[in-house]
C-alpha cells in the first residue's frame, strides 16, 4: 500500500491524502447519533493532508466538541474527521479514497458510540453491519 493515498469528496473541491495507521483492516461504523445519520464506514489515520480546497471544509462540532467532523461546503460529502477518542488521529470516509467502496467490507464492525468510554460507557463493538452481494437473479 503506498504511504498516502489520493482521497476527495464527491465533486471534486476538496482533495486529500491519507495515510492509514493500518490499511483497511480496522474498518467501522459508529451507533452515535451523528455517525447513525451520516452512515459512513471510516477508516483510521494518522494524517491528512489537504492539497486542494481547505477553503470549502465546513467543521460541524455536537456535544462535547472534542470531535472535528469536516464536510465539503459544495457537495456535501463528509471526508474525515479528528477522533474524540483519541485526537491525533482520524476517522477518513472510505468512499473519499480513491477507487474504494464501503461495499467493498462485507462486515464492518460497528464501534458503541452511545456508550462512548469518555462518557463514562465501555464502548466497544455494538454489532456489525454485513454487505452480502447479490449473486443471482434467484437472490432477488
Amino acid at each position: 500500500m503506498p504511504d498516502k493515498l489520493s482521497a476527495q469528496c464527491h465533486c471534486g473541491a476538496v482533495i486529500f491524502k491519507v495515510a492509514l495507521t493500518d490499511g483497511f483492516n480496522g474498518v467501522l461504523r459508529c451507533n452515535c447519533s451523528f455517525c447513525r445519520m451520516r452512515g459512513a464506514v471510516v477508516a483510521t489515520a494518522g494524517e491528512v493532508e489537504i492539497t486542494q480546497g481547505k477553503d470549502k471544509l465546513t467543521e460541524y462540532r455536537f456535544n462535547s466538541g472534542e470531535a472535528a467532523h469536516f464536510f465539503c461546503s459544495v457537495c456535501g460529502i463528509y471526508t474525515f474527521h479528528q477522533r474524540r477518542s483519541n485526537p491525533e488521529f482520524y476517522g477518513v470516509n472510505v468512499a473519499c479514497i480513491e477507487g474504494v467502496s464501503p461495499f467493498d467490507f462485507s462486515r464492518v464492525p460497528v464501534s458503541d458510540g452511545i456508550n462512548h468510554p469518555k462518557d463514562g460507557g465501555k464502548g466497544g463493538v455494538a454489532g456489525y453491519v454485513i454487505y452480502e452481494p447479490k449473486t443471482s437473479e434467484s437472490d432477488s
